[in-house]
This record gives C-alpha cells, structure tokens and sequence, in this order.
C-alpha cells in the first residue's frame, strides 16, 4: 500500500511540470520577433515508478521535466546557409555590375558619342578651311574634351574599384569580428551546459552570428560531445572551405596584406590580398559568398591574361618567354613591374622587352630581381590570374585596348600629313611619362631598332638613359592618361590636315581621311569605334541583366528555405496560445489535486 502522503508529491510534480510549460510558453511568445530565435518545447516523461508490496505492481510518481529543447533541423541549417553563401555572391555582383553599367550608360547619354560626334564635327569644319586658326582650336578643344572623357570614364572604374578593395577590408574584418563572438559564445555555452542542461537561447545566438557570415562565405559546422553524456561539453569548429576558423574556443584570423605589385597595368597600388593568421594564403576565389563576388569583381578578366613558355638556365637573371597569349600590343595590360609564375615558383621581375620571332609572335624576356632557382625548358609561366569572369580589370583592359587602337590608327594618318609650317605631322593623340611628364613619340629609338625590341617597359633592367626623344610603344597608351599632345595642344598650326601643303593650304585630304576614321568597320572586330563600345556596352547589359536575374531567383529560393525552416523553429502564436490554455488546465487540475489532498489529510489528521 502506498503512503498515505505520496498523493501530495505527485499533485506538487504536476503543478512545477505545468510551471514549466507556462513559462516556456511565454518565453516563446516574448520571443517572436527576435531575430533568430528557436521555438523552445519543455520535454516530460512519467517518473520513475515504484514497487508496491501488493498485487497491483508498481506505483506512479508524478512526471519529471527531461529537458527544455530547441526546435531546430540540422537539415534546414545546412541548406539555409549553403543558398545564403549564393545570396551573398549575387548581391555584390547585382550592386557592381549596376555600378558599371550606369557609368557606361553615359556612352549612350551625354558621353562617348557626344564628345566623338562633337570632335568629329569639329574636324569636318576644320576640312572646310585648313588655315582657319579658329577652326583648329576648335578642333582640338574637343579632341581634348573627348580625351578628358575617356580619362573620367576610366577614372570612374579605378573609384569602384577602390570601394570593392575597401569593401574586401571591410568583410574581412567582419569575419573576424564574427569569428571572435562565436569562439566567446561557445566558451559560454559548454561553461552553462557543462552541469547538464542546454543553454538554447545562447546557441541560438551562436546561429544567428553563423547564418550571417554565411553570407560572407561559405562555412560549415561540426559540433561533437566530448567526454560522457551527463558532461555537456562540445568541441565546435567552423571552416571556411577546409581552412578551421573557429575551434571551440580558439578563433582564427584572416589578414589583409597590400599587394607590393600590380598585376594588371591598369590596377590601383596597393590592392588587398588576404592571408590567414598563420601565413597560409585564403582562397577568396573559391570560398563563395560575398568576397568571392568581390575579389572577382575587382580582379575579374575573362580569362585575358598573360601566359606562354619560359626556358632558361639556372642562375639565370633573364628569362625568355614564348608561345604568348599576347601578341599584340593592345592586348599587353601587364604592369611593367610585377610578379611572374614560373611553373610553381614566383619571382618579381623589374623590367621586360618584346621582340618578334620569324613567325611574327612576340618573345618577351623578363628581367628577374633574383636569379632563377633552376632549369627550366617550355614551362608554363604567367602574370596574373585567369579568372573566368568579367570584373573590372576586364573593363579597365577594354577601355585601353580601345583607347591603344584608336590612337594608333590615328596618329599613323596624322604622321603622314604636314602640318601649317609643311612639317611632318606629330603624334596627335598622347600620354605623359610618369616620370618627366613628357608626351612620348610613339617610334623605336635606333636602339631598340638595333637589338630588335618593339616594346619595353623602360623600367629595371630596361631602364633608359636620357635621349633626345622620349620614345615609347603604345603600351604606354592608356584611358586614364590619353591627351592630345601638348606640342599641337598649344600650337593649333601643328595639326596636320593635308599629306602636301606646297600646292595649298587649302588641301585637305588627311582631314578627311581622319574624319574617315568615324566610319572605319576595319578598326575593331566589333566593328567602329562606336561599334567597339556598343558592343561592350551590350555585353555589360547581358552580365548585369544575368546578375539581377540570378540575385532575384537566389532571394526567392532562400525565402522558400527560410520558411522551411521557421515551420520547424519559427513560434506560431496559435499554436503558443493553445499550449497555454493546455499548461493553464494542466496547472490547474493539479492544483485540484493537491487541494483534494489537503482535505484527505485534514479529515484523517484532525477529524
């Protein structure tokens, strides 16, 4: 027979179950707009019964709260944070991509055509009267407004690319931020859970902090028990691709370190690379999210970048390089200084020269800072990069090999004219040396025509002595530093409109020819010069139609992942509002059971 009191525990085990269940409930329901919180749900089972000493077997004890547990799906984490990482990387390239589309759109607008057309009308008055004074300072007031359009537009593209280095620096040091409060947070959840029990709403900050660096990159979780059950210790590491950013306590950092050389010649100084604290390289080129959206957007050149062969000797200062992907001048956007892959192993080179061999292809030799560590023979060898996307560096190249064409094409006719004075005609269009500040003539010195080199960096090993002319190759031609040459600039009488001016100044036939220049489909691949930038123009349209497309369609698949998710741990105040009114009854009918009690005890105590 059981004791006459055990009818009081049982009614007591009841009224703190119910106790329980109503302040879980309410703690749901406090929480329902809270950012990231897990519906919690108190687990109960019967209590351990007892043996009575009767035929009737064993004896109920009451009930007894196992647990209070998050309502949470590891399935629906992994897949949350996996399409959050797509999210990330198409949101920057959406923000980007735009950003450069509505700097291009200007060649449509108020840009390109506007100032082409402009000096294009300018030269076709200047046909009209060659030695009208007036005409010619038109002329080159627009040809130099059309340059200093060019300038801007590059301008514009080296700005965004700052803000996409900036931002680089900025997520990094989010990462690590976020780094150190999961580290922080998971020491506090084994020191609470270290006794028994769960410490959810800490955990369910922990995931909070980890579904936002999601998106970020791509992370992922493993969380163990260490040691026995009853313990409540959990080792836990998080990775980012198969590098451990977070273990347990310990929480790793990544590092920006400026680049001390451009890869591209277009680049700004001092772009960021990123490195984890213990000096091994981070791949933000396959690690997803946010900063491979980023690295590629600033760094990003379909493909285009310089590869060949090397051979050379060991010890070797120079090494010859064959077999290019570069064999025109345009298309050379190396920096003139920089670092070059030999097979595995990087030198920095401080110069180079380009020759042509028998079958018209470039040889570049390159002037190393070290000698060369070994033999090599027909090694793969590069400069840069091949990242299949279109980034700003694949912009940045284009408006230079516009710009390198163009002005090529153009000086030649100019050079065969003769300017007011029948002298030859110079180069109209230029650029200044960063060093001097002097226009260049684009010819070959007779030094350079001696040894054979058609292109040289003029840098290290390369450098040149002082020379009469500052001669260069169109290499040094760029967006950023077109201008019409100073000389023809002050002295309008130097343009060239006329191959012979004895019989005339009124002979007019290079300005017609240069005019021609507006309509020549031979210039580009794409066609004009207007053509070539249409062209780029349409196809910037279609990457940024295609980043806008996918951002929307990856926010629409997250949405879908979220609600899966929240159908799990999300608190549904319907639902909450029944549990209430059942641990409300429960409470209740056990608060009966102890008063029914009390009146048994009275009767057989005091009666």
């Amino acid at each position: 027979m059981p004791n006459t009191f055990f009818g009081l525990t049982i009614g007591t085990t009841g009224l703190y179950g119910a106790s329980v269940g109503i302040n879980t409930t309410a703690h749901n329901i406090a929480n329902t707009e809270t950012e990231g919180y897990s519906r919690q749900l108190v687990k109960q089972t019967a209590g351990v019964p007892l043996r009575a000493n009767g035929s009737y077997g064993m004896i109920g004890t009451g009930v007894e709260i196992q647990d209070i547990e998050q309502q949470r799906d590891a399935y629906y984490d992994t897949k949350y944070r996996s399409n959050n990482t797509l999210l990330g990387y198409y949101e920057a390239q959406e923000y980007y991509m735009q950003s450069i589309e509505n700097y291009f759109n200007e060649v449509q607008l108020e840009g390109f055509n506007t100032n082409f057309n402009k000096f294009n009308n300018a030269l076709e008055e200047l046909s009209k009267d060659p030695a009208n004074l007036t005409a010619r300072t038109q002329a080159n007031s627009f040809a130099q407004n059309f340059c200093e359009y060019i300038n801007s537009l590059q301008t514009s593209l080296s700005q965004l690319q700052e803000n996409v280095n900036f931002e680089i620096k900025t997520m990094v040091d989010s990462i690590n931020s976020y780094a150190i409060q999961i580290a922080g947070l998971t020491k506090q959840i084994n020191t609470l859970e270290v006794n028994g029990g769960t410490a959810n709403d800490v955990r369910d900050q922990r995931n909070l902090l980890v579904d936002e660096l999601s998106n970020i990159v791509n992370v992922s979780v493993v969380e163990k028990r260490v040691g026995t059950e009853s313990a409540g210790v959990t080792s836990f590491t998080l990775k980012i691709g198969e590098t451990t950013l977070v273990d347990t306590f310990e929480a790793h950092s990544l590092t920006i370190v400026p680049r001390a050389d451009k890869h591209y010649q277009a680049d700004l100084d001092g772009l960021y690379d990123v490195v984890w604290d213990s000096g091994q390289t981070f791949d933000a080129l396959h690690n997803g999210g946010r900063v491979q959206a980023l690295f590629e957007m600033r760094d990003g050149n379909n493909q285009q970048y310089f590869n060949g062969r090397c051979t050379a000797s060991y010890g070797d200062e120079f090494i010859t390089v064959t077999d290019t992907s570069v064999n025109k001048v345009e298309h050379l956007h190396i920096a003139p200084t920089g670092i070059i892959a030999v097979g595995n192993r990087e030198y920095k080179y401080n110069g180079f020269n380009v020759t042509v061999d028998e079958d018209g292809k470039y040889v570049y030799e390159f002037a190393l800072d070290e000698p060369i560590s070994k033999d090599v023979d027909e090694v793969e060898t590069m400069v840069g990069k091949s990242i299949n996307y279109k980034g700003l560096a694949y912009y940045m190249q284009q408006l230079n090999e516009f710009t390198r064409v163009f002005t090529h094409k153009y000086n030649d006719l100019h050079k065969e004219g003769r300017d007011l004075d029948n002298e030859q005609g110079l180069d109209y269009f230029n650029t200044r040396n960063i060093v001097s500040g002097e226009n260049y003539v684009f010819e070959r010195s007779e030094d350079d025509e001696d040894a054979g080199i058609i292109i040289s960096s003029q840098t290290g090993a390369f450098a040149v002595d002082d020379q009469d002319k500052n001669y260069g190759s169109y290499y040094f031609m760029t967006a950023a530093g077109i201008c019409v040459t100073d000389e023809i600039y002050k002295d309008p009488g130097k343009i060239a409109t006329a191959r012979d001016v004895i019989n005339g100044e009124s002979n007019n036939d290079i300005a017609l020819d240069m005019i021609a220049l507006k309509n020549d489909t031979k210039m580009f691949k794409q066609g004009t010069p207007s053509g070539f930038l249409q062209s780029l123009i349409a196809e910037l349209g279609v990457d940024s139609k295609k980043a806008l497309s996918f951002n929307k369609n990856q926010a629409d698949v997250l949405t879908a992942i979220s609600n899966q998710r929240l159908s799990v741990s999300g608190v549904d105040m319907d639902e909450e509002s029944m549990s209430l009114v059942r641990y409300q009854s429960a409470y209740n009918l056990s608060a009966k059971v102890i008063s029914t009690m009390n009146e048994i005890y009275d009767r057989l105590i005091n009666m």
